[in-house]
């Protein structure tokens, strides 16, 4: 498996803790907390892109 670099939890509202992490090769993950063996990956880019989407407000529908 890729080397990945986690920063610290997140933990919003409801102790929804979710983990960002990059690795060398360029390419972003997000996990949950506890579960980062199993990450979600896309480039650094897409992963950028998402979340600004959601600090913008684009997926508070999904809420």
């Amino acid at each position: 498996m890729t080397d990945i670099r986690w920063e610290d939890a997140f933990c919003g509202e409801g102790n929804n803790c979710f983990r960002i992490g990059t690795d060398t090769e360029g390419n972003g993950y997000i996990a949950v907390a506890g579960a980062e063996d199993r990450p979600l990956t896309d480039t650094r880019e897409a992963l950028r892109a998402l979340i600004l989407d959601i600090k913008a407000g684009k997926a508070d529908h999904l809420l």
